[in-house]
């Protein structure tokens, strides 16, 4: 019953975030303002929501700790769609013009974190954490990654292949990401720097949802498998190769930990209700 309260409570900051932000989606600082807002709104909703129905604190969303995580977060989402960039790059398939609009990346910081955080507690925070506990951290990876996935199918230049293609490197990797810390402010940074290094610094097109003006003018044209084609490069096959690898590591990262919960053992992981960091 815990999971249909919490699932209830989040979705609905979660639509309501999603209407304040597309209404100013017009103006950049606006968007600013109302997205970091609603950040702040769902995560005040999450943290209320467990206390009511797990009668604890809800430690993944701390405060201690919460800029440093988000820090370390954010340095691996941008570095690991830099490094998608840098290849395309290289390849002669990703052109920069010169600089676009810093204006333009303002807005962006604002709608990402916003989708950042409502994602990542939405699918982390409720969805696998509560499913982890039924039937163990590996089926509950693959299961919300695929649902995490397939949810992108509602973009306006969706594709079949860039809906697993998100699974594997985002639903996979940031539910392994929550698995290795039990930290969502980890993975909230994992997921906005990777968006807002897509959007708002290299200008590319974000999970199909069209083309962003962010820090530098920029062009993209090549093969499908390679740039994303109209889904963007989250449907390259360096973003899978990338966030599979990444996977691996914090998958190594959770059972070094003692955080893996197995099928059947109906128990949380060992470092649930810790405040564990990325770096030790």
């Amino acid at each position: 019953m815990r999971f249909v309260w919490q699932f209830l409570a989040v979705l609905a900051a979660y639509a309501l975030s999603g209407v304040a932000i597309q209404a100013v989606q017009d103006n950049d600082w606006l968007t600013l303002v109302v997205g970091l807002t609603a950040s702040a709104l769902m995560v005040f909703v999450y943290a209320w929501v467990v206390r009511r129905t797990e009668h604890r604190q809800a430690l993944d969303v701390a405060r201690e700790g919460a800029v440093a995580k988000t820090a370390w977060g954010v340095l691996i989402g941008v570095g690991m769609f830099s490094a998608v960039i840098t290849n395309l790059f290289a390849s002669g398939y990703y052109d920069v013009h010169g600089v676009g609009s810093v204006q333009g990346a303002v807005g962006l910081v604002g709608f990402m974190a916003g989708a950042a955080v409502t994602e990542e507690i939405v699918y982390r925070g409720v969805l696998f954490r509560i499913v982890e506990e039924h039937i163990g951290t590996y089926l509950a990876l693959g299961l919300t990654g695929l649902v995490f996935g397939l949810s992108h199918l509602l973009n306006e230049d969706a594709t079949l292949w860039g809906a697993v293609a998100i699974a594997i490197e985002a639903g996979f990797m940031l539910a392994a990401a929550y698995a290795a810390t039990r930290n969502l402010w980890l993975t909230i940074g994992v997921h906005f720097g990777w968006n807002f290094a897509a959007g708002g610094i290299f200008s590319t097109v974000v999970s199909g949802n069209g083309s962003s003006k962010g820090l530098l003018d920029t062009t993209m044209s090549g093969p499908e498998l390679l740039t994303g084609g109209d889904f963007g490069p989250e449907g390259s096959v360096y973003s899978v190769g990338f966030g599979a690898l990444l996977t691996l590591v914090f998958l190594w990262l959770a059972h070094r930990r003692g955080n893996i919960v197995r099928f059947g053992s109906r128990r949380r992981a060992a470092g649930v209700n810790s405040a564990a960091t990325l770096p030790r």
